[in-house]
């Protein structure tokens, strides 16, 4: 089923580009379920690519609420090999200002209510998670935005993600524990999202946009509602550039990803004993392995 190599994984404003030709919706079902919504698939800069409103293209689903199984299993269904995950985010640090851009590249994992893994029922696997981030997807991402020189908009290559489970923001104790960390942003989607395309060998690399700072901040107070609501607008015009440039150069030159054999020593159970069950619903991973 193979029809695009490039998912992106967002707000649902992200695909409404004049620069997308041939669209198309299609219902995808996995062994895990639906995903969020429909997929939506376009020709950009002349390369097929998949595009997923995270939370509906409704926002209907809170971030505890998303079937991430669902989503990724379907990216993977659909041939991506390389997914960017444009998430809004709040800032820990100063310097990462409303308007910015972050490419993360390690994750702290707060979340308590979510499935983290397509295995069980049989099936043993740890995947290597220390560099949870494509280091040549987050590469080629940085460069694209480098390239366009966007007004108002600093670029922090690295940094840490928070991911929190919501749906309330934090308190400014854990804001405050959270900057002690040393983390950059806070957001509630990234995880586990980034480690079940880990456990599909699928690079993966995140967007961030901040759209305010997180409750430690004296000016916090005078952020409002239609402040947050502005800068999520400028930052999804911004995105689509961003996404544009960054799926020319991944069509030119796509890089090498050690995510694409990320299960190649971490499945322990000896398939051949495994249930048949188990096998079947995860074909899409082990095929490549029996």
């Amino acid at each position: 089923m193979a029809v695009a190599k490039i998912g992106i994984i967002g707000g649902s404003g992200l695909y409404k580009m004049e620069a997308l030709k041939d669209v198309e919706e299609i219902e995808i079902s996995t062994p895990f379920g639906s995903p969020s919504d429909a997929i939506i698939l376009g020709t950009l800069e002349e390369t097929r690519v998949a595009f997923l409103a995270r939370h509906g293209r409704n926002h209907t689903l809170l971030p505890s609420e998303l079937p991430f199984r669902a989503n990724i299993y379907a990216m993977k269904q659909l041939g991506i090999e390389y997914l960017i995950s444009a998430s809004a985010v709040g800032s820990l640090k100063a310097e990462a200002k409303p308007l910015d851009m972050v490419i993360p590249d390690q994750f702290i994992d707060r979340t308590k209510n979510r499935i983290s893994t397509f295995f069980g029922e049989g099936i043993v696997a740890h995947i290597a998670f220390g560099e949870p981030i494509c280091r040549n997807l987050a590469g080629v991402l940085a460069e694209a935005i480098a390239s366009l020189s966007l007004p108002d908009v600093t670029l922090h290559h690295g940094g840490t993600y928070v991911c929190m489970e919501g749906p309330a923001f934090s308190t400014k104790a854990e804001s405050n524990l959270y900057r002690s960390w040393d983390a950059t942003v806070i957001g509630m989607t990234n995880v586990p999202e980034a480690k079940l395309a880990r456990e599909a060998e699928i690079a993966y690399a995140t967007l961030a946009l901040v759209t305010d700072y997180d409750c430690w901040h004296s000016d916090h107070d005078s952020v409002t509602v239609e402040m947050v609501i502005g800068n999520l607008h400028k930052n999804a015009a911004n995105a689509q550039k961003v996404i544009q440039e960054t799926v020319q150069r991944l069509s030119a030159n796509p890089p090498s990803s050690e995510a694409h054999s990320a299960l190649k020593y971490a499945i322990l159970t000896n398939l051949e004993k495994a249930p048949a069950a188990t096998k079947e619903k995860l074909s899409l991973l082990l095929d490549k392995y029996l």
